[in-house]
């Protein structure tokens, strides 16, 4: 199976305006220090093979992803469309949903996080405050826990500001780091290297049409995650 192939497999949504991807935990969505094939790359090659593009092809990025993070990401087809999703980021007009999986219950079962984060660029890592100090952005979430197994939960976060490490940082402040996360406190990696948390879903209107538009991402084929998809299917049939 090529790249591409592997690739249309995993497009949740497409217009001609807008792409949409679910994203590999192995993936990076552009260019870093590591110097390996982006997602970005990814998307303009799958675009130019599925339309006979020549040349260069737009992909414009819209938001990222940490590497070892799965599920939605959208990408602009076109200028246009980048501009005003980059509008309806900058107003925070478009909302987030994460799911993550952590090892500790939580100290309540859902409620609003909010720390002062500062990102350090030489360790790529967030430190998370009670109080604002110098260079500290504000870091709000919410949680709801969703279901339990033996071992684990699974939370819902509601974010509300895009920081640097955020989830991954405002959960460890909490005694909740998401498992695999060595970053940030938990004790063991996973075996794919991926932390266990998920961009479920992300929604906005529509730049363009001007509709609602929500796109829903699966998480990744691995036990637990489809542990836990079962437990949340069997709540909704009962």
């Amino acid at each position: 199976m090529t790249g591409t192939e592997n690739l249309s497999k995993r497009i949740l949504y497409e217009d001609n305006h807008l792409i949409a991807v679910n994203k590999l935990p192995s993936e990076i969505v552009q260019a870093d220090k590591t110097e390996d094939r982006t997602l970005r790359e990814d998307i303009q090659q799958y675009l130019k093979e599925k339309y006979d593009k020549p040349g260069n092809v737009f992909a414009g990025v819209i938001h990222r992803l940490d590497r070892p993070v799965s599920g939605v990401v959208v990408f602009a087809k076109t200028g246009k469309a980048l501009r005003r999703m980059n509008e309806l980021v900058k107003n925070r007009e478009i909302k987030k949903t994460y799911w993550a999986i952590v090892k500790t219950m939580p100290p309540e079962e859902s409620g609003e996080l909010k720390h002062f984060l500062v990102r350090n660029e030489k360790q790529n890592k967030s430190f998370v405050y009670k109080k604002p100090v110098e260079n500290s952005k504000e870091a709000i979430l919410f949680y709801r826990l969703l279901a339990a197994s033996s071992d684990y939960y699974l939370l819902e976060i509601d974010l509300k500001t895009g920081r640097h490490h955020q989830i991954r940082a405002q959960l460890a402040a909490i005694g909740c780091p998401v498992k695999g996360d060595l970053k940030y406190g938990f004790p063991r990696s996973n075996k794919d290297a991926s932390v266990s948390l998920h961009a479920r879903s992300i929604e906005f209107v529509h730049p363009v049409k001007k509709e609602p538009l929500k796109i829903v991402a699966s998480p990744p084929d691995d036990a637990l995650w489809n542990y836990f998809v079962n437990v949340l299917s069997s709540q909704i049939k009962k």
